[in-house]
Order: C-alpha cells, then structure tokens, then sequence
C-alpha cells in the first residue's frame, strides 16, 4: 500500500503511469508524446510526463470541448421501433 501511495504523489511519470493516469494504452501516449499533441519531455530516450503539466492541459482541453453543442435526441415514434431480441 505505501509504494501505491507514492506511486499517486510522484510529479514525474513515466510511460506507464502517465497512461493509467490518463486512461488511455501506452501506444496511443507515445503517439501523442511524439506529435507533440501531449505536453512530454524526453529523459535519455524514454518519455517523462509531468502531473502538474498534464493537469493544466487537460483542463485546457476540457475548456476547448464545452464549445460543442451536445447532441439532441431523435424522436421516434413507437410503431417505428424495432423489436428487442430477447437475451439467451
């Protein structure tokens, strides 16, 4: 319990924190890392990530997302569905 503890208050991450704090694969974070899309830096040759920098650019790209107007629900009339199959 006490290495999880400081595994959550480590600033720097590497590529396998950094994935399960963003909850996205390991894959798809060195694709960002290597873009550029993600803030990263280099340590030798393997990616770091900071909490603090992760942080501030995740709430900026929720800033970015509130812009989209949320998707409204189709009407449907109840002749027009189709029948559930049943689960077997």
């Amino acid at each position: 319990m006490r290495a999880a503890v400081q595994v959550m208050l480590r600033e720097v991450m590497d590529i396998r924190h950094a994935s399960e704090y963003l909850g996205i694969s390991a894959d798809a974070l060195y694709k960002y890392a290597s873009e550029g899309t993600i803030p990263a830096f280099k340590l030798g040759n393997r990616w770091r990530f900071k909490r603090s920098l992760l942080d501030s650019w995740m709430d900026e790209q929720s800033g970015k997302s509130k812009a989209v107007a949320p998707v409204a629900k189709a009407k449907v009339k109840p002749g027009q569905r189709k029948p559930v199959a049943r689960a077997r």
